[in-house]
């Protein structure tokens, strides 16, 4: 009875024990689950200090208001504990900033998938409709240090981050198709171009200046990309209209081991849009963080934004039937060729908690990839698998990054791994290592047939050598078809910046060279670039096929259904029309726009809340402008020098009309326009006027949604 007993209580014991080990509480030992795992998880570790008392580090409760001193009057004592650890502390809260992709901005949110794609992959992810993963969106510029500008020239970073039920997925991408170089020997070369030149550390976060273009003008692979950049596409308006692109070819692989080809895009339901080079210069001198603000505000405001994700589909049978290489990251699939399938939709629907914790310390990296998803021989992408885990140790300090809250995967994470500067996690057991006896041969081995990743079966075949296949040679033909799908209004702003960006090189033989490589890809081109930097013209030495493809226009780009986060300036001043002024202002905000009153003070001006005024703000960090009626309102924003020596509310309309924007104006409001262009103005191409609110609010929604006229650009004459 006693032997019984005693084997029945030692049973239990042991039962506890077991289940003590096997279900202890540890955010990589459990698997996160409910409507947003990600979020939950990160909740367990999201502290708030409102309404507590201050302690240190240690946990000791403390007043740290006063240094500890000899005599009220004397010096500071070393043994002051508390000032040392605050001191000590600040001293080392920075880590290096990426060496690329510094400034940045994040916001999570949910992908879900249209249907069940088991028919292209394995990933589970892909294949369960209906259920959302939860992401984290990373946008960056890509030269500028982190306390650079919004609104620079940049291709730009589109870094999602998936938190699969399997694992994590980045899909490390740009907002332009195609990348520089072919090779990722070369990416260090390009970016000690294109950073600021290390005797004078300037320019800051651009590529107008001269060791950029020497290097592009050497290298003639770059310049797909540098149209790219040059055009509108490297000036997005906001970060909430632009494009994705995975930039290389992957491949995605199916439970029967088939595999395809893919290229991944991000096609954006809010509409594409641009700035034009002149404004983009002046945001960033009036709101610096204009793209950061533009984000945090939509999705404070409940106006998510939102991206197809789709992929371009090719066949494995299908990989050389293309005049170019479909594992040379510097080309792109045409969509006139293989059209992009969307696969599902992400939706951004929550801002950060702490930039530093989430936006600064989330590690992405290429090589994150589930089951189902693999790589290809593009051989920059082979350089990004080692160099990203490298930049990140650099800059984390450990190799246990992994274990910061925006890191860990939501399953469950078992190897044996371990030690390291900052280990957080407190590993049982004796075996750190397999095989094993001791521990059953755990973690044990997964394969592909068992939900194992699975390795696709590419046959190899070649001698060891350096160097690149043919196709890789041929740099025009897809800079080529880039303008050539462009509109002229499109080309004439990448003329514009082409002008502006080479001719910063002082040195004439880094200008020529550059017209040089231009030169191939069409003669007109080069010319009306040659012209206005003092280079010869060149002679004509190819023909311009006139080859287009979708997909590559802004202009032609779905326009957004709505005017949902559209920025309205309402020009005001004493005696405005009120009742006018409210109608818009009402009008706007129940479409989901945001419209602001400028006057002249803060507060209230006859009954209208002034959140902003004319030294505050100006016409370049709105999308539109509306002016009301009221005599003697318009005679103050016309005539009054004493309250405008310099004309800001003319300057408002004079910008917003050379950036081809919407403007409104209703009864007097339309004489004030006129003066401000000095010329008698119709309604068209933007330009929207009428008796009242009422009459016009159906044509300026219809501009709003247009958001730019560019018929109102100058083009060059032919």
């Amino acid at each position: 009875m006693r032997a019984t007993l005693f084997g029945a209580i030692f049973s239990i014991a042991i039962a506890i024990q077991h289940t003590a080990f096997a279900e202890e509480s540890c955010a990589f030992n459990e698997q996160s689950e409910g409507d947003d795992p990600k979020a939950a998880q990160m909740k367990q570790f999201t502290i708030s200090n409102a309404g507590q008392e201050e302690t240190t580090q240690f946990g000791q409760r403390i007043n740290n208001t006063d240094s500890l001193k000899a005599g009220l009057g004397g010096p500071t004592l070393l043994e002051d504990f508390m000032m040392r650890e605050k001191i000590m502390h600040f001293d080392h809260e920075r880590i290096p900033e990426r060496a690329v992709h510094a400034r940045g901005v994040g916001a999570h949110g949910y992908f879900e998938p249209y249907a069940d794609w088991s028919n292209i992959t394995a990933a589970r992810f892909l294949r369960t409709p209906d259920n959302k993963t939860p992401v984290f969106v990373r946008f960056s510029t890509v030269l500028g240090s982190r306390g650079s500008p919004d609104t620079v020239r940049d291709v730009r970073g589109f870094a999602t981050r998936f938190y699969t039920e399997e694992g994590l997925f980045d899909l490390v991408g740009n907002v332009v198709a195609p990348f520089f170089v072919h090779d990722a020997m070369k990416f260090p070369d390009l970016i000690h171009a294109g950073k600021p030149e290390p005797n004078t550390e300037t320019p800051q976060a651009g590529t107008a200046h001269e060791t950029a273009y020497d290097f592009f003008a050497e290298f003639p692979e770059t310049l797909h990309t540098v149209f790219w950049a040059l055009s509108g596409r490297g000036i997005p308006n906001s970060l909430r209209q632009v494009e994705g692109f995975g930039v290389h070819t992957f491949r995605l692989i199916n439970e029967e081991g088939v595999s395809h080809f893919v290229k991944f895009h991000w096609k954006p339901l809010q509409g594409l849009s641009n700035m034009l080079w002149d404004e983009a210069q002046k945001v960033c001198g009036k709101d610096i963080d204009f793209h950061r603000n533009d984000l945090y505000t939509a999705i404070d405001n409940g106006h998510y934004p939102e991206w197809h994700l789709g992929v371009q589909i090719i066949p494995e049978e299908d990989q050389d039937k293309f005049d170019f290489d479909l594992t040379d990251p510097t080309k792109l699939v045409p969509e006139s060729l293989v059209p992009v399938t969307y696969l599902g939709k992400m939706v951004l629907n929550r801002n950060v908690e702490n930039y530093f914790s989430e936006t600064e310390q989330i590690t992405l990296h290429p090589g994150h990839v589930v089951r189902g998803v693999g790589f290809t021989n593009d051989p920059l992408l082979q350089g990004r698998l080692f160099s990203y885990t490298d930049t990140q140790i650099n800059r984390m300090n450990s190799a246990n990054f992994m274990q910061i809250p925006i890191n860990r995967p939501i399953n469950k994470v078992h190897n044996n791994q371990r030690d390291g500067y900052m280990q957080q996690n407190v590993y049982k057991g004796k075996v750190a290592y397999y095989p094993n006896g001791l521990q059953d041969n755990t973690p044990s081995m997964v394969e592909p047939d068992q939900g194992g990743y699975i390795d696709y079966p590419e046959k190899m075949s070649g001698h060891k050598q350096r160097g690149k296949s043919a196709k890789f040679f041929e740099y025009y033909a897809q800079a080529r078809l880039y303008y050539n799908s462009l509109s002229p209004a499109e080309k004439q702003q990448m003329i514009d910046g082409l002008r502006f960006e080479i001719g910063k090189s002082k040195s004439l033989d880094v200008r020529k060279r550059m017209i040089n490589v231009i030169n191939h890809v069409d003669n007109d081109l080069a010319r009306r670039i040659a012209k206005r930097i003092n280079v010869p013209l060149p002679d004509k030495i190819v023909d311009n096929d006139k080859q287009t493809t979708v997909g590559i226009s802004i202009e032609e780009y779905p326009k957004a259904k709505d005017i949902r986060t559209r920025t309205v300036a309402i020009l005001t001043a004493p005696g405005i029309d009120i009742d006018e002024a409210n109608a818009m202002f009402n009008y706007l905000s129940e479409e989901g726009a945001y419209p602001t009153f400028v006057g002249i003070n803060l507060g209230d001006q006859d009954g209208l809340n002034i959140t902003t005024t004319y030294l505050h703000t100006a016409s370049v960090l709105y999308d539109a402008v509306y002016v009301p009626g009221g005599k003697s309102g318009i005679n103050v924003l016309t005539n009054d020098l004493h309250e405008f020596p310099y004309e800001e509310p003319k300057n408002f309309i004079v910008e917003a009309y050379r950036h081809c924007k919407p403007i409104a104006a209703t009864a007097e409001g339309t004489k004030f326009i006129d003066s401000a262009l000095g010329k008698k103005i119709t309604t068209k191409d933007g330009i929207v006027t009428g008796k009242s609110p009422s009459n016009i609010q159906n044509d300026f929604k219809k501009a709003l949604i247009q958001q730019r006229f560019w018929s109102r650009l100058y083009l060059d004459q032919e």
